[in-house]
């Protein structure tokens, strides 16, 4: 059996920009890429709304820094084959990050922390797949998306995680290559986009997995 955790925020969660509220558990990009690998992987998702990759979000009533919660994460699932991370969003809110250098530190940080987490018996630091999100998108009433996120700054994030992986020796998947938010918020994903992203991650993921 193969295990692999999902870790990411709003968009791995499953946030309903349309109806409101969260996907239905089919529709989550987690769930069909565990049904499109089949028998022998299963899928952890760990998605939280609002989670950033290592800043702190004082405005929310949980932590949403994901370097100081996924060191907890690594030991309570581990042993752990792979580790998908699509997270940076949330750093380009106007009051964290709202260019792509805090998102980019912040995800080799993320790296950094699977690598070398005291994993315990010999088990052996999972492989990581670096994610870059769906672009942002103005909303149908004219105003830039959600919490004051800049689009231009958005679609830098892709070549900036490809050059990230690379260099970290990382597998890397663009998600703005299928998937692209509804303009009622400019961020979230609709359930058909939210599928795409894991019915894209399936042979990318099956061919690192080996």
């Amino acid at each position: 059996m193969k295990t692999i955790m999902a870790f990411g925020d709003s968009l791995t969660w499953g946030t309903n920009p349309v109806q409101g509220g969260r996907h239905a558990y089919e529709d989550r990009w987690p769930t069909v890429l565990a049904t499109s690998l089949g028998d022998g992987v299963r899928i952890i998702p760990e998605g939280l709304g609002g989670r950033t990759t290592a800043f702190d979000d004082l405005t929310a009533a949980f932590d949403r820094n994901g370097a100081r919660t996924l060191p907890m994460l690594l030991a309570s699932h581990s042993p752990l084959d792979l580790v998908i991370i699509m997270l940076g969003t949330n750093d380009l809110k106007a009051h964290i990050s709202p260019t792509i250098h805090g998102a980019v530190a912040g995800m080799t940080r993320l790296i950094q922390i699977i690598r070398t987490f005291p994993y315990s018996w010999d088990m052996a630091a999972p492989k990581v797949m670096v994610v870059a999100p769906p672009h942002l998108c103005n909303r149908a009433s004219g105003e830039g998306p959600q919490s004051g996120r800049i689009i231009s700054e958005a679609a830098k994030l892709a070549p900036a995680y490809r050059d990230l992986a690379a260099a970290q020796g990382c597998a890397f998947f663009d998600a703005a290559t299928v998937a692209h938010p509804s303009d009622t918020d400019g961020v979230h994903l609709d359930a058909a986009n939210t599928r795409a992203i894991g019915a894209a991650l399936a042979d990318p993921v099956r061919r690192l997995l080996g």
